[in-house]
């Protein structure tokens, strides 16, 4: 069942007088429980893809469908529904907050989205239970590590039960080892039905999706299952 549909999706910037642009006419297809990696040089428009897909920018022209909604004609508060809804992220640098819990940072979206405090106890548990930080959940940031981090994080993209995760550079701050414990956190979500694509620009971490999409000034150069993909690229 297609989830993400993507129809010639381009967007420009203007730096001073001079407009540039990032995305060229990208269409793609993202089918329900996918693993999907988007990867290229800096300046490939990766992130710029990513920003778009989540709702977080809007794009110069597009055909947007997510879960059957045009997107693309949404409104700015229909669109924070949406990202509320339907995306959770998880960034680099984990954006959580300093002075909550591992377990009120989780709890946090559901806050936001006006639900009941018992079901919003329950929700935020499970979803701390689900990457595995059940003993940890009432400590805050500073008290966890850089994995435990990232892992609040998940917890919290998690929460809302999102139609997609969408993972900017996840394991970016993270030494290698972590790095793989947090990808077989992402690997067990998939397993359980979770659709989630991933910006990375490492190939290690890459190999752990099951499709990869290159991009290469603002187009995709190539959208092949990851055993094909390595097969194809000059990394």
């Amino acid at each position: 069942m297609k989830l993400i549909e993507i129809r010639a999706l381009t967007k420009d910037y203007l730096l001073g007088e001079q407009s540039v642009r990032a995305l060229d006419g990208v269409s793609l297809t993202i089918e329900r429980g996918e693993y999907v990696a988007i990867v290229g040089p800096s300046g490939s428009g990766k992130s710029t893809l990513m920003n778009l897909v989540g709702c977080l920018d809007t794009p110069t022209s597009v055909e947007y469908f997510l879960n059957g909604q045009d997107v693309a004609k949404l409104d700015d508060d229909e669109l924070a529904t949406i990202r509320n809804r339907e995306i959770g992220f998880v960034f680099q640098t984990f954006n959580l907050l300093a002075r909550a819990s591992a377990f009120q940072n989780v709890e946090l979206p559901l806050i936001y989205a006006g639900m009941g405090a018992g079901e919003r106890r329950t929700r935020a548990q499970s979803a701390i239970d689900a990457v595995g930080l059940t003993d940890r959940s009432h400590h805050k940031p500073n008290e966890l590590s850089g994995g435990q981090r990232q892992r609040v994080a998940i917890a919290r993209a998690l929460v809302n039960k999102p139609s997609i995760i969408l993972a900017d550079e996840p394991t970016g701050n993270l030494d290698s080892r972590t790095g793989d414990e947090i990808m077989q956190v992402f690997a067990g979500l998939q397993k359980a039905g979770n659709t989630i694509i991933m910006v990375t620009h490492e190939p290690d971490i890459a190999r752990h999706c099951r499709r990869v999409i290159r991009l290469k000034d603002g187009r995709i150069e190539f959208d092949l299952p990851t055993e094909q993909a390595f097969a194809h690229a000059s990394w």
